[in-house]
C-alpha cells in the first residue's frame, strides 16, 4: 500500500503525507484533538527524513495507542523537522480503523522538486 502527495512547500509535503497515511489507518474526522506530541527528527537527506517521519508517526500508532489528525509542521529542511501532533486515544467504540500500517519503507521512496512544487511517494508494510 502506498501513497503519493504534492503540494506548494515542504512543510505542505509533510503534512499532506501524514494526513495521506492517516487516512488508510482512521477516518480523521473521528478522531478529537486531546493529545499532542512534539516531534523533532534529522536525517542526512529528504528520503531519509520523510522515512523517519512517517515511522515515528507509525510508531505513536502502535507504541502509544494514539491516532492522530492534526499535523503542524513549524519548520522542515531537507535534513530535519521540527513538528507539533494531535490526536486522541484509539476508541475502538468510536474509531474505525482501516489498514494496520506497520512501517514506511525504503521501495520506491521519494522526495522531490516538481516544477514550482514537492511530490512525495511512500511505499507501506501494511
Amino acid at each position: 500500500m502506498g501513497i503519493e502527495v504534492e503540494a506548494g512547500s515542504l512543510p505542505e509535503l509533510f503534512e499532506g503525507a501524514a494526513h495521506a497515511m492517516f487516512s488508510l489507518v482512521v477516518d480523521e474526522e473521528q478522531v478529537n484533538r486531546g493529545v499532542e506530541r512534539a516531534v523533532r527528527l534529522e536525517a542526512a537527506d529528504p528520503e531519509e527524513l520523510m522515512f523517519r517521519w512517517l515511522n515515528e508517526l507509525v510508531f505513536l500508532v502502535s507504541g502509544e495507542g494514539l491516532v492522530l489528525r492534526e499535523f503542524e509542521v513549524r519548520t522542515v529542511t531537507d535534513r530535519a523537522i521540527d513538528a507539533v501532533v494531535s490526536g486522541e486515544p484509539i476508541d475502538t467504540s468510536r474509531h474505525d480503523l482501516g489498514l494496520e500500517v506497520k512501517a514506511a519503507t525504503y521501495h520506491e521512496l521519494e522526495v522531490s522538486r516538481r516544477g514550482e512544487g514537492w511530490f512525495a511517494r511512500a511505499i507501506f508494510d501494511v
